[in-house]
């Protein structure tokens, strides 16, 4: 069960992801979207999709029959495992599932100390933990959060999949390109990166900058390029579906987030063998990449010292080939058939008879 599924977002692309992975392998899977019962990524004929609203409604006004649609739904369905994808679901599933004898399953996707700007979360994550027979994190450090913030012991990490098989081969790096993908929020600090990119741009003038995404601060984020010089080295370009043109493009990825539960784009580009430059965001990934030959890390929100590292990245090829390696070895780890048996093993069990669930 998920909010919308007509978002290029995260959640919303792992959404899929399991979703797919666990319809070939012979559940019977359905996908109950809030609103909207379009979707941004494709899903396998095998998954229905549904929503309970055309368009996003108030809840403040709608919460009862939001809980009601959700509980007619489970039942006509015979759902017997209900995965919330984001705690914020547990405000209406608790209430939707009594008596229903559904196991539930709250799916995390921003980290602990992050609310989101929604004080509401802080409420939805306690109850997730009291009612849910397992609380779903993405990395090892946040469930230490969970723990030690809400004493939680039901706590599983899970991280996210690689969206798409493993390439074939890496990309060439020929270009003289680097890439940034995400959206267009405060919490992915691409001010940051542009700051950081006039300094580079001094060093390096025959390399662009591509930033792919869409949202909110775009007027501004152009704004600030034109502020810095930059429109001969930075393009926008909006979200797509298809991204594998995007890496193979690219010679270089950078993630200047100032904040992440995961960063599934960074295995994304390490499928394709991009050397990684990123913010040591504490969850996400400082977890991933601190240890990895395949990155290099700068404080979040030092545009000084992110430039630094992408221009000894740029500079050094030995270094950047060491990297590329390095990041095809770790994202063969997060193959979505690797992540949908952790899954299996440490949450759905054994499949036996296949069992009706919905995320």
């Amino acid at each position: 069960m998920t909010g919308t599924l007509n978002a290029f977002a995260g959640a919303e692309r792992m959404t899929a992801v399991i979703a797919n992975e666990l319809a070939r392998r012979g559940y019977t899977v359905h996908i109950l979207s809030l609103w909207d019962a379009a979707s941004c990524f494709e899903l396998e004929p095998a998954v229905r999709h549904d929503a309970l609203f055309a368009q996003r409604p108030s809840f403040k006004t709608r919460y009862l029959s939001t809980v009601l649609g959700i509980r007619r739904y489970l039942k006509r369905h015979r759902i017997e495992v209900l995965i919330e994808v984001d705690t914020m679901l547990t405000l209406f599933t608790l209430p939707a599932c009594v008596g229903l004898g559904v196991r539930r399953i709250a799916w995390e996707h921003c980290n602990f100390d992050q609310d989101l700007g929604r004080r509401a979360r802080r409420l939805a994550r306690r109850l997730a933990v009291r009612s849910c027979e397992h609380v779903v994190v993405l990395t090892q450090r946040d469930r230490e959060k969970w723990e030690r913030g809400l004493g939680a012991r039901n706590v599983v990490v899970i991280p996210n999949a690689l969206p798409f098989a493993m390439p074939s081969e890496p990309a060439p790096r020929t270009s003289k390109v680097a890439l940034a993908v995400g959206r267009l929020t405060h919490a992915k600090g691409f001010d940051v990166l542009l700051r950081a990119w006039a300094l580079v741009a001094q060093r390096h003038p025959d390399w662009r900058l591509d930033i792919v995404g869409d949202g909110e601060l775009r007027q501004e984020l152009l704004a600030l390029r034109k502020t810095c010089g930059l429109e001969r080295y930075v393009q926008f370009q909006p979200a797509r579906t298809e991204v594998a043109s995007l890496y193979r493009q690219a010679a270089l990825f950078c993630l200047p987030s100032r904040y992440e539960g995961f960063g599934v784009v960074l295995i994304e580009a390490m499928a394709f063998g991009l050397p990684v430059v990123a913010t040591d965001c504490e969850t996400g990934p400082r977890e991933l990449l601190r240890d990895s030959a395949a990155a290099m890390l700068a404080p979040v929100d030092n545009a000084a010292a992110l430039a630094h590292a992408i221009c000894a990245t740029i500079s050094d090829r030995d270094r950047a080939q060491a990297m590329s390696e390095a990041a095809v070895r770790m994202a063969a780890r997060f193959e979505s058939t690797t992540v949908v048996e952790i899954w299996l093993r440490q949450i759905l069990g054994p499949i036996g008879r296949a069992p009706s669930g919905a995320l």
